[in-house]
C-alpha cells in the first residue's frame, strides 16, 4: 500500500476536541480537517476502541488522508471509552445512540462544518451508523457501513442460526478487557482515578446479559435494522470480504433498502480494503471520496451509475488453513436481487448423490470433533482462518455429491438448504456446508450455515421438537461468490454437530433427512459480458500513521488437540496479541488474549469454553495492568458463566472482582 504525504489541502489535527452531550458528559473526539478557514462535510466515526491508544495510528493513516481531499473528519469515543466521560453497559444501548445524534448536532454547529454529515465505520462502528441512519437525525445524509451486520441476533457474534455462537462468551471477555482501561491523565487531567474506578465498578461480563437471551426478542431487535429497513433514509455504501463472517449483511441490506445504496464485497476478512490479510486490496480510500463528493458536493462521480452490487467472484483453490491471496475477478450486478442469478434445485438424494432421485432416508448422529478444524473467519481483526480439507469433518457428516461437471458452474449469493427432517430428541442442531471437490478428493468449504432446529418455524418462537414428527426447515448458508471448474464436484454436507462454532445440543441427536424432499437451492450467476469493462479500482493508499514502534509479542496458536486415549479434544485461539509503543504520547500497549474450546467425545456437556487476557498500558507516571479469566461451562439446564478480574496500578491491586453465574438454557 502507498503511503502519501501530500494532499490536494494541507491537514490541521486537533488532538483532543470534548462535545457536550445533554446531560453534561462529554465525549472525547480528535479531529482532522482542511487547515484554514472554511466549512467542510463532516465525516465521523464512533467507536469504544479508545482513539488515543487504541486505534491511533490506523485512524491517522484514513483520516488524514480524507481531510486532505476535502473533508472535517473525527474520530469519536463512545461513553465511558478512551479519553470519554461516563459510563458504557452494552453495546449498540439507547444512550450510545442518542449520544450519536447529540454528536452529529454539535457538530454541525461548528463554524468548520457545512452542516453535513457522513458516518463511516467498520464492525461496531459500521453497527452504529446503519442504526444512527434509522433515527434520522436531519444533518447525516449518507451511511458508509464496512464488516457489519444489520441482524444483531442471528448474524452477530452471539447466537448464529439460534445456535450459541462460540465468540458470544469470548467477545464478552474481550471487552471485560477493554472497558476498565483509565483515560489519560494527560488529557482528562487530575480526576483520571476517580474515572477509571467508576469504570471498574461499573464493569461487568456483558456475556450475562447476552446469555439472557437466548431468542430473538425485543432485546436484540433493538438495533438490528432489518426490522425496518425503511426507517433508513439516506444513500447507503455497504462493504465487506468473503472471509468475514459479516459478508452476508451487505446483499440483505441492498434487497432490503428503499434508498440509493451500492454494494462492495472483496476476498477480504475484517479489515478496511486497502489494509488487507486477504488481497487484492483495493483504493478504498478514493472510493469513500467518489462516494461523498457524490453525496455531499453534488459532483458527479460516476459512482452511482456503476453496479448496484459488485463483488471478487472467487476461484477454485485447493483447501489450505491460510490464504494471503484469492484469485478471481470482479463482477457486477445491476440490480440486488439479481433476476440474472437463478436458484437451481438439486435434490439430496438417498443414493447420496446431489441432485438424485433416489427416494428413502439418510441418518446421521455426528461425533463431537466435527468441527474442530473448522477454523475462523473474519471477525477478529483483519486475520482469517479458513478450514482444513474438508474429508475431515465428512466422516462424520452426510455427504451429497454431483458427478463431475460437464462445464463450470459460478455461484452468487445465498445457497439454502430445504430439509424434510426428524430427530430423536427434542433439541438438535444441523450444520450444513457446501464443499467443491477437487478431482483429487481434495473438498474446499466454500460456504456454510447452521440451524437451531427448534427454531424452524423462527428465531422468535423456539419449540421443543417431538422425536419422529417430521419437519420442514431452511438452513441458510452465508452468501458467497465462487466459481466451480468443469471437472470438479459440488457437495452439501450436514452434522448434527459444529463445535466450536455452535455450541452443542445437550444430548447427542440422531437427524433423519427425507429424500429427495430435502433439496439445495444453489444461486447460479450466468456470464455477464459487462464485468470485463468494469472501471478497475485505484491502487490502495492511505495517510502516515502516527510514530510507533512494533514489538515482537508471544501469541498462542491456533491449534487443534485430539487426545486419542481421553477423547478429549480442544481448539485454541490467539486473541488481540500485540505490543505497541507510540512515541508522540508516551505510551506502550502491550495485549494478549487466548480462547479454549474443549470437549470430550460422546459427552456434549463437556464442553467448556476458557479465555484469558492480560493488558498493559505504561505511561509516564503509572502503568495499568488487567488480568481475567473467564470459563463457561454447562449441564442439562444450565449455563454456567465464570470470570475473575483484577485490575493493577504499578504492580499492585486497584480493583478485583468475581463472578458465578447459573443462566437457564432456553432451547439451547
Amino acid at each position: 500500500m502507498q503511503v502519501r504525504t501530500e494532499f490536494p489541502h494541507q491537514v490541521e489535527v486537533v488532538e483532543t476536541l470534548w462535545i457536550p452531550m445533554p446531560d453534561g458528559v462529554r465525549l472525547a473526539a480528535k479531529l482532522w480537517r482542511p487547515a484554514g478557514a472554511g466549512r467542510w462535510p463532516a465525516i465521523i466515526e464512533y467507536l469504544p476502541y479508545r482513539r488515543r491508544d487504541g486505534t491511533r495510528t490506523r485512524d491517522n493513516a484514513q483520516y488524514q488522508w480524507l481531510a486532505g481531499h476535502g473533508y472535517a473528519c473525527l474520530r469519536i469515543d463512545i461513553r465511558g471509552m478512551g479519553d470519554s466521560e461516563g459510563l458504557l453497559h452494552d453495546e449498540y444501548s439507547a444512550q450510545e445512540l442518542q449520544d450519536g445524534l447529540a454528536a452529529i448536532g454539535w457538530i454541525v454547529a461548528q463554524d468548520w462544518c457545512d452542516g453535513q454529515v457522513a458516518t463511516i465505520g467498520i464492525s461496531w462502528s459500521g453497527f452504529n451508523g446503519l442504526q444512527l441512519a434509522a433515527l434520522r437525525p436531519p444533518a447525516l445524509k449518507t451511511v458508509i457501513a464496512v464488516g457489519f451486520t444489520d441482524d444483531r441476533y442471528a448474524t452477530d457474534v452471539h447466537y448464529i442460526g439460534g445456535c450459541l455462537s462460540k465468540d458470544n462468551f469470548d467477545w464478552s471477555a474481550t471487552m471485560l478487557a477493554q472497558n476498565d482501561l483509565p483515560p489519560d491523565p494527560a488529557v482528562v487531567g487530575p480526576g483520571w482515578r476517580d474515572q477509571w474506578r467508576a469504570r471498574c465498578a461499573a464493569n461487568t461480563p456483558w456475556a450475562h446479559l447476552w446469555f439472557a437471551h437466548q431468542h430473538r426478542d425485543a432485546y436484540w431487535r433493538h438495533g438490528s435494522v432489518c426490522e425496518d429497513f425503511a426507517a433508513i433514509q439516506v444513500p447507503v455504501y455497504a462493504v465487506s470480504g468473503w472471509a468475514d463472517n459479516y459478508s452476508e449483511a451487505v446483499p440483505r441490506l441492498l434487497a432490503g433498502l428503499k434508498v440509493p445504496c451500492r454494494g462492495l464485497v472483496g476476498p477480504w476478512a475484517h479489515s478496511w480494503p486497502n489494509d488487507v490479510s486477504v488481497g487484492p486490496a483495493i483504493g478504498w480510500l478514493q472510493e469513500v471520496v467518489r462516494w461523498c463528493d457524490h453525496w455531499m458536493k453534488g459532483r458527479d462521480t460516476g459512482i452511482m451509475a456503476e453496479p448496484m452490487l459488485r463483488v471478487w467472484m472467487q476461484e477454485s483453490l485447493p483447501p489450505a488453513t491460510c490464504y494471503t491471496h484469492r484469485p478471481g475477478r470482479w463482477v457486477g450486478e445491476e440490480v440486488w436481487p439479481s433476476p440474472r442469478i437463478t436458484a437451481e434445485r438439486l435434490t439430496l438424494g438417498a443414493d447420496g448423490r446431489l441432485g438424485g432421485q433416489g427416494a428413502g432416508t439418510r441418518a446421521i448422529c455426528s461425533p463431537l470433533w466435527v468441527g474442530l478444524t473448522a477454523g475462523e473467519v473474519g471477525r477478529y481483526g483483519d486475520d482469517a482462518d479458513w478450514p482444513a480439507d474438508q474429508r475431515i469433518d465428512d466422516a462424520g457428516s452426510l455427504v451429497f455429491t454431483t458427478g463431475p461437471l460437464a462445464e463450470r458452474v459460478e455461484i452468487l449469493g445465498a445457497p439454502r438448504l430445504h430439509i424434510s427432517f426428524a430427530v430423536d430428541r427434542p433439541l438438535a442442531l444441523a450444520a450444513v456446508r457446501l464443499n467443491d471437490v477437487a478431482p483429487d478428493g481434495a473438498s474446499t468449504r466454500v460456504t456454510v450455515g447452521v440451524l437451531n432446529l427448534t427454531h424452524w418455524r423462527g428465531h422468535d418462537a423456539p419449540e421443543r421438537l417431538e422425536p419422529g414428527r417430521v419437519y420442514d426447515a431452511v438452513v441458510e448458508l452465508d452468501d458467497i461468490a465462487h466459481a466451480f471448474p468443469a471437472g470438479h464436484r459440488i457437495a452439501v454436507s450436514v452434522s448434527t454437530s459444529y463445535y466450536p462454532i455452535a455450541h452443542p445440543s445437550p444430548e447427542a441427536a440422531t437427524l433423519t433427512l427425507h429424500c429427495p424432499e430435502s433439496a439445495l437451492d444453489l444461486p447460479v450467476r450466468p456470464p455477464r459480458a459487462e464485468d470485463a469493462a468494469l472501471r478497475a479500482f485505484d491502487p490502495a493508499e492511505a495517510g502516515p500513521e502516527t510514530p510507533a514502534t512494533r514489538h515482537s509479542a508471544e501469541s498462542s496458536p491456533r491449534r487443534v488437540v485430539h487426545d486419542l486415549l481421553s477423547g478429549r479434544h480442544q481448539v485454541d485461539f490467539p486473541r488481540w496479541t500485540y505490543a505497541l509503543t507510540m512515541e508522540d504520547i508516551a505510551t506502550t500497549v502491550t495485549s494478549a488474549g487466548m480462547v479454549r474450546h474443549e470437549i470430550t467425545e460422546g459427552d456434549p456437556l463437556s464442553a467448556v469454553t476458557t479465555t484469558e487476557y492480560r493488558v498493559t498500558l505504561a505511561r509516564p507516571d503509572a502503568t495499568i495492568g488487567h488480568h481475567s479469566t473467564g470459563r463457561l461451562s454447562c449441564d442439562a439446564t444450565h449455563f454456567r458463566l465464570e470470570t475473575v478480574l483484577t485490575v493493577t496500578e504499578n504492580g499492585q491491586p486497584f480493583f478485583q472482582r468475581s463472578w458465578d453465574e447459573r443462566i437457564p438454557r432456553d432451547h439451547l
